[in-house]
């Protein structure tokens, strides 16, 4: 919806340091005739140096790096370039290492057992909006959010949460982020300048009490915001 109507590959960048795993997910970069990729690193120090001369459209990054932590470059990525989608493929499962990566910013959230021809596949989910993840991850999400639901069913959700004191623009806005346009296209959509487009989103982001567009749209969502189908 968003970015898949470009002509241009995807550019993506990759920041794994196990060779194999490396060398698979570039081969299967490659193999997309509608994707190029940048560069494909071993640590979060050979990653920034990139970025200091290459926007990524993708990054796809594991969380456990020789330098430090994937999370680290997801959160500086997010903010510092807020329409470069971010992926993360790793071997860790578990409920800290996912909810700490989507908080920070990561769309995507692949386990490295997962068949690498997929990868282009889940590329192009990400670049119209949506949020690929590995089945078992989708599941684990899915349990620990029902747990989170009040006792007594009867009474929903919203009802207990305090409305954030969103403007009427600035709940368009973030119902188009939901539907999966970036900021260029909400700008056109909403005719209005690209700046005040971010603006609004800062402003979402504060009365939300959230750091990534995820967050956003899992807030919203929980609070009866938004809807979808």
């Amino acid at each position: 919806m968003n970015h898949s109507s470009q002509t241009t590959p995807v550019g993506v960048l990759i920041v794994e340091d196990d060779a194999a795993a490396r060398t698979r997910f570039a081969q299967a970069i490659q193999e997309q005739t509608d994707m190029l990729l940048l560069d494909a690193v071993t640590c979060l120090a050979e990653a920034r140096s990139v970025l200091t001369v290459s926007r990524p459209d993708v990054l796809l990054v594991d969380l456990g790096l020789p330098d430090g932590d994937g999370t680290e470059l997801i959160t500086e990525v997010a903010l510092q370039w807020p329409n470069t989608e971010i992926m993360v493929i790793t071997v860790f499962g578990d409920e800290r290492h996912v909810l700490r990566a989507i908080e920070a910013g990561a769309s995507g959230y692949l386990l490295k057992e997962e068949d690498s021809t997929q990868i282009g596949h889940c590329i192009r989910q990400l670049m119209r909006g949506g949020s690929p993840m590995s089945a078992s991850i989708a599941r684990h999400l899915l349990t620990r959010f029902r747990h989170r639901a009040p006792d007594n069913e009867t009474v929903p959700p919203v009802v207990k949460q305090v409305q954030p004191d969103l403007t009427d623009r600035e709940l368009d806005v973030l119902r188009l982020i939901a539907k999966g346009y970036n900021s260029n296209e909400i700008s056109k959509l909403l005719n209005v300048t690209y700046h005040t487009v971010t603006s609004h989103i800062r402003n979402i982001y504060r009365k939300l009490a959230v750091h990534s567009r995820s967050e956003a749209v899992f807030e919203a969502v929980q609070r009866g915001l938004v809807q979808f189908g």
